[in-house]
């Protein structure tokens, strides 16, 4: 979804971009990596890969490490012996979710699965590997072609489904192509450290983002709210994944769209038939 909206965007800009899928470039393989870098040279790479289903990770470490440590360190690493700048996409898992506000870069992270963990761990592997790359923490992401919750939720309203979504977890959505454009900028930028990258606003649970998604297609729908402890899943999440960013604003980055403004050009754009 993220590689999508990237490879999109950077197009429209004019950029020569080569994408990858996951048949076409394992990145837990560091000599596929190497010699793919190195055949190209790249300017710039940008790692939207990532091994994404939380559970499925608590349940699989091995494949969660590969996939989210070790990948983003092998793309670090080959990008630097390339001369490229390295960008990599981190998560809000990489907090407990105890702190009742906005998580920014002066907070410890403090991962609670072993898919927070293995981010955390990617993040600090890949700064190792080249002093210049750019962590970028998001979170609550979706768009065209997505497969979580977020993603989807438009067309099980359409469906007429009763949408069932909880209400005691919160995090900042971010729309993918508004993501997209920010990892362009921070490329022109090419100032290393770690960014929080989100829509602006106060946050959302899943509930509210629901119900905000049924009111911009005109729908009443019944959204079921729950707790995530009557979820029983295998990973825990963080109870509060908002996301706060100090360094974009120093360096004259302006904040991304609220994400109500976001949600209203996912539902126009992506779905312009949504509404009845």
């Amino acid at each position: 979804m993220l590689g999508r909206a990237v490879c999109q965007h950077c197009r429209s800009l004019g950029d020569q971009v080569l994408a990858y899928d996951h048949q076409t470039l394992d990145i837990s393989d560091a000599a596929r990596v190497t010699s793919v870098l190195e055949e190209e040279l790249p300017e710039v790479v940008i790692n939207c890969a990532a091994w994404t289903d939380v559970d499925g990770c608590e349940l699989d470490p091995s494949r969660c490490v590969a996939a989210n440590a070790i990948g983003p360190e092998n793309l670090s690493r080959a990008a630097r012996q390339v001369g490229a700048l390295p960008i990599t996409v981190s998560t809000d898992y990489v907090f407990d979710g105890e702190k009742s506000g906005f998580y920014t870069q002066r907070d410890d992270p403090n991962p609670q699965s072993v898919y927070g963990r293995a981010k955390l761990d990617g993040e600090r592997r890949a700064q190792f590997a080249a002093a210049g790359t750019i962590v970028v923490r998001s979170g609550f992401i979706y768009g065209s072609g997505g497969r979580n919750f977020l993603s989807r939720v438009i067309d099980q309203l359409k469906r007429g489904d009763r949408i069932r979504a909880i209400t005691d977890a919160w995090g900042t959505p971010t729309y993918a192509p508004h993501l997209a454009g920010r990892l362009r900028e921070l490329v022109q930028q090419d100032l290393p450290g770690i960014y929080h990258v989100t829509n602006a606003g106060p946050g959302a649970s899943y509930a509210e983002f629901a119900a905000a998604v049924a009111e911009e297609l005109g729908i009443e729908a019944a959204v079921e709210g729950v707790l995530s402890s009557s979820l029983n899943r295998p990973a825990a999440r963080p109870r509060n994944a908002r996301l706060a960013c100090l360094l974009s604003p120093a360096v004259g980055l302006e904040p991304l769209p609220a994400w109500r403004s976001a949600l209203r050009e996912f539902v126009s754009l992506d779905h312009p038939h949504a509404a009845p």
